[in-house]
């Protein structure tokens, strides 16, 4: 029996695109060929999943899942590369398959979760409905009061986390967030570095009035504080009720903010743009 080694693990992996443990099987099976592995991975159609894992999965849907007592949530985007896909119903069961196991660890760690069943589980799935599949990100809140609001056919999801209050207005809040998208919770939290950046515009832009510099950082100080207000989740408007404040919402169920999570699909992941003309001359050799 010929030793495994870690290097030739790696290569099978570069050129598969699979995982580690399923390298390091199918060498052990192949006696240390490559070229063999290769081969039976592509029988058994694991090969073939991989080769999919370079094309952009862009579209999917969010899933989140609550504790009975409204004490720990998780939620978690899984991506396809079409929405069509996102539908399917092999897809959904299968995005609620993770999420439970996610929700049963308590876990957010992708690359740990995604072994053994899950995995295999993926990889049949990517055979069955022709695209890559990729489950992207997972986050899990615990403690305090959590409420969680999914928008949109699945495409935003929230989760917020209260001190006291209580499950209903916790949810009210994560819908403000699906549809507000702030920053932060506070106006404290808002990192100086991009208070710094839009300092420097709102300064650019005073300059050109030709005010003087007292009048400017007036001005400059009042647009920072408006940028802070518009941005901070406990000093936005409620959108059910625009003449209240979400820290005064909270503060009437006996609760403050704490945190928040909104994942919505896709985001933050560049879709190759196709030239679908130029792809047909590349095929036809033109």
């Amino acid at each position: 029996m010929t030793a495994i080694s870690a290097k030739m693990v790696k290569e099978l992996r570069e050129r598969t695109g699979l995982g580690l443990m399923d390298c390091k099987k199918a060498l052990t099976s192949a006696n240390g060929d490559i070229e063999l592995a290769i081969e039976e991975l592509r029988k058994s159609g694991q090969a073939k999943a991989a080769k999919k894992a370079s094309r952009t999965a862009a579209e999917g849907l969010v899933v989140t899942k609550v504790s009975p007592d409204n004490s720990f949530a998780i939620v978690l985007e899984i991506n396809s590369e079409t929405d069509f896909v996102s539908r399917d119903e092999n897809f959904v069961a299968y995005a609620h398959k993770v999420l439970q196991a996610a929700y049963d660890q308590k876990s957010n760690d992708v690359s740990q979760l995604m072994q053994g069943e899950l995995e295999t589980a993926r990889l049949a799935l990517v055979q069955k409905v022709g695209e890559n599949i990729s489950v992207r990100r997972i986050h899990c809140i615990e403690g305090g009061t959590i409420g969680s609001y999914v928008h949109g056919n699945n495409r935003i999801a929230v989760l917020t986390q209260l001190d006291g209050g209580n499950s209903e207005v916790a949810k009210d809040v994560a819908m403000h967030v699906a549809a507000v998208n702030p920053t932060v919770v506070n106006k404290e939290d808002m990192p100086e570095a991009l208070v710094s950046k839009e300092k420097e515009i709102f300064v650019a832009q005073a300059q050109q009035s030709g005010k003087p510099d007292a009048i400017i950082e007036k001005m400059v100080s009042g647009r920072i504080q408006k940028f802070l207000s518009e941005n901070s989740l406990t000093e936005q408007p409620f959108v059910k009720n625009p003449d209240v404040k979400i820290s005064e919402l909270v503060k009437t169920a006996n609760g403050t903010v704490l945190s928040f999570v909104r994942f919505e699909v896709g985001e933050g992941i560049e879709k190759a743009e196709v030239d679908f003309a130029a792809e047909v001359k590349a095929q036809a050799g033109l």
